[in-house]
């Protein structure tokens, strides 16, 4: 679930929160940050200059057998157009409760909409840290449905 809060304007952020809640969790853990129970975002959006900025606080419930611990995490990451294509880099942040230490990591991609509704990226990931995993290579797309999947009730935002 995620909601706007604030419309950024002139010289403010957009605000949004996010809370997500796992039905099922794997049983492999995720890299670097181990597998959530459930998270709640803060998310603050901003353009300026020709550049967009992202930065995200994160707190995540982390569950070992019957023990559960709090993870915290941080991102910034900034994005610039260049013709067409779109380049990223990130730098994020996230405890490492369970081994009692932190990842840190450098992310960097590459993307270009294909379409209005499909953009196609790929990047690699650098850890930072003696808890991170090294390097990791993505390669990925987004789309988005053409079509509502569902009505809007009368009086309700889009």
């Amino acid at each position: 679930m995620q909601s706007l809060l604030f419309v950024g304007g002139e010289s403010r952020p957009t605000v949004s929160i996010s809370y997500v809640r796992r039905v099922h969790e794997s049983v492999a853990p995720e890299l670097d940050v181990g597998t959530f129970r459930q998270s709640a975002s803060i998310l603050l959006s901003e353009d300026l200059h020709g550049f967009h900025f992202d930065t995200n606080g994160i707190f995540a419930e982390q569950v070992q057998g019957a023990v559960r611990r709090a993870q915290f995490g941080q991102t910034l990451s900034i994005s610039h157009r260049l013709g067409e294509f779109t380049i990223s880099g990130e730098l994020w942040h996230f405890s490492q409760p369970f081994e009692k230490g932190n990842t840190v990591g450098s992310l960097w991609a590459v993307s270009r909409a294909l379409r209005k509704n499909l953009v196609l990226d790929a990047g690699f990931n650098r850890g930072l840290t003696k808890t991170s995993t090294r390097w990791e290579v993505f390669v990925g797309f987004t789309y988005l449905l053409p079509h509502r999947l569902w009505r809007v009730r009368h009086g309700s935002q889009a």
